[in-house]
Parts: structure tokens; C-alpha cells; sequence
């Protein structure tokens, strides 16, 4: 992540990083939504130095390097049943939606939400299905938990009552993203984090040196042999991307340059509770700072 140092830099940036991808093919750059940072991406550590060097001495623009965020994920774990009405009396008409949603696991961590109606002889009106749905929608965009992303949750609208005049499609929206913040949080909700599936190639002497730091950052090493090339091993194995930012020095350091490696998202698992316990206080600490 590339992050610009003080207010004058923000804004020449985007130009400074525009023209360096000009003469660089190898360079990527992007805006990470989900994780609100910007980020470079290039083929090593002293590659992305020379580009902080380059935009310092050509641009004039300070930055500093970090360690990208992982991409978290928010499920839950049980099933549970929330009523909640939004009633809003304020002259004229008013706002009222009742919905009693039930919140359960999917069992599908692909996708963010499934979403079902049963409702029966018309407690809520058809025409407020698609408002129920869109409260879904935009609650599974940040969790209540930590603000992460939500996935593998089953909603569905079992009951609820409307009213003829003052019931209408923001005030059915509005009770469902009530139900949801409060059913959420009352379903066991967990956090995921990303694992990934990591290849390390090292020569033979190096190998017990990086199983030992792979254990460090809870990896799980799935097999080692022989490499195309004599005295150089391939350890196959699965880490948990929030313990990897600071491998490729690590790598380096130990093999003296000579080992290399690969990294590719595969699925998410369940945090271990002291991870989760770090990330929701972390972002707790970032809202509340946010509020300042």
C-alpha cells in the first residue's frame, strides 16, 4: 500500500504514479475499495523502493510503503429469528414497516446472501419484497461486526404486517436493515479470514529455516520434494494472507536472495478468536477515530 505523506502530496500523486506507469510496463496501480487503500503492486521489494525513490527525486512527492490490509469476511454460525418495526409519525403520512426475518447460515461462502420470502395470506404485501431485498443488499456490503464484507447467510421474510396509508417501501427497507444489524449480531456471527495457497522454492540447506517460519505465521506445510533443479526444494503449503506482509524479506534474508515464491487466494476459514478479537478492536478503533 502506498500511502502519501502530508496534504500537498495527496493531490500530485495520482500524477506522479500516471507518468512512472508510462515508463514502466512491469508497475500496476489501483484503488483497493474494499480496503481504502491505494496500492502498487511490482516484481520485488526494491522495485517498489525505486519507485518511492523516483517520485521523491523526479515529482518531488513523499510516500511510504505498508503492508496492504486483508480482506476479512463476516458470516454467522446459527440461525435466529428478529421481529422489528419501523414506525416514523411525523404530520401527514407516516413511515411503518414490520418484518420478522430469519437469519441462518447458507453454507455458501461464494456468495454474500440467499434471500426467500414465506409469507402467507398477505401479511406483507408483494410489492415490498424487492425493499426487503435491497435492505439485505446494502446491509452485506459492511458487516456489523467489524465492518467487513458479509457471506454464506440465508435471509428470509417469514412475517410482518403493513400499514394501508403510512406503510411504504423506505420504511419496509428500513426494518429489515434494523433486523439484520440486530439478528447478525445475535446468530453467532464469526469472522473469516483469507488463506492462501503458498509455493516456496529454496535451496536444500534453507528448507528447515523457512518451515520453521511458516509455523511462526500459522502455516499448515502440506508437502515438500525435489525441485526441477539439483539442491533445491519446493514446499507446498496453505497461510493465512494476514501473516504473510513481510515474507518476501524474510525469504530473501534467509536464502540470500535465492529463494522465491508464489501466493494465490484459495478460500476462507475461520478466524482464530485472538486474531478476530485484534481486527474487530482495530476497526472499532479506526470507526471511533473516524467519528472524531
Amino acid at each position: 500500500a502506498i500511502q502519501p505523506i502530508g496534504k500537498a502530496n495527496e493531490e500530485k500523486i495520482a500524477s506522479g504514479i500516471t507518468r512512472l506507469l508510462e515508463e514502466d510496463q512491469t508497475l500496476k496501480f489501483e484503488n483497493n475499495h474494499e480496503t481504502k487503500q491505494q496500492c502498487i503492486y511490482g516484481i520485488g521489494d526494491i522495485h517498489l523502493e525505486s519507485v518511492v525513490a523516483k517520485l521523491k527525486s523526479k515529482f518531488k512527492i513523499d510516500v511510504k510503503l505498508s503492508n496492504m490490509k486483508v480482506s476479512y469476511r463476516e458470516t454467522i454460525r446459527k440461525s435466529y429469528t428478529q421481529r422489528t418495526k419501523f414506525k416514523k409519525q411525523s404530520g401527514g403520512h407516516g413511515q411503518y414497516g414490520d418484518v420478522v426475518m430469519e437469519f441462518e447460515p447458507s453454507g455458501d461462502l461464494s456468495k454474500p446472501y440467499e434471500f426467500e420470502e414465506k409469507i402467507f395470506g398477505g401479511a406483507v404485501p408483494r410489492n415490498y419484497f424487492p425493499a426487503v431485498e435491497k435492505g439485505i443488499q446494502e446491509c452485506v456490503k459492511a458487516g456489523p461486526l467489524a465492518g467487513y464484507p458479509v457471506v454464506g447467510i440465508k435471509a428470509t421474510l417469514i412475517d410482518g404486517s403493513y400499514h394501508p396509508v403510512d406503510s411504504s417501501e423506505m420504511a419496509f427497507k428500513m426494518a429489515t436493515i434494523l433486523a439484520f444489524k440486530k439478528g447478525f449480531m445475535d446468530a453467532s456471527p464469526i469472522l473469516l479470514e483469507p488463506i492462501a495457497s503458498l509455493k516456496v522454492v529454496v535451496p536444500d540447506k534453507y528448507t528447515g529455516d523457512i518451515m520453521g517460519d511458516l509455523n511462526k505465521r500459522r502455516g499448515r506445510v502440506l508437502g515438500m520434494g525435489p525441485s526441477d533443479e539439483p539442491k533445491i526444494q519446493e514446499l507446498i503449503a496453505e497461510v493465512p494472507m494476514g501473516e504473510m506482509g513481510d515474507f518476501s524479506t524474510v525469504l530473501r534474508s534467509v536464502t540470500a536472495g535465492r529463494g522465491w515464491f508464489t501466493l494465490e487466494f484459495t478460500r476462507y476459514e475461520d478466524a482464530p478468536p485472538v486474531v478476530a478479537q485484534k481486527v474487530i478492536e482495530e476497526a472499532k478503533a479506526n470507526e471511533a477515530e473516524a467519528d472524531k
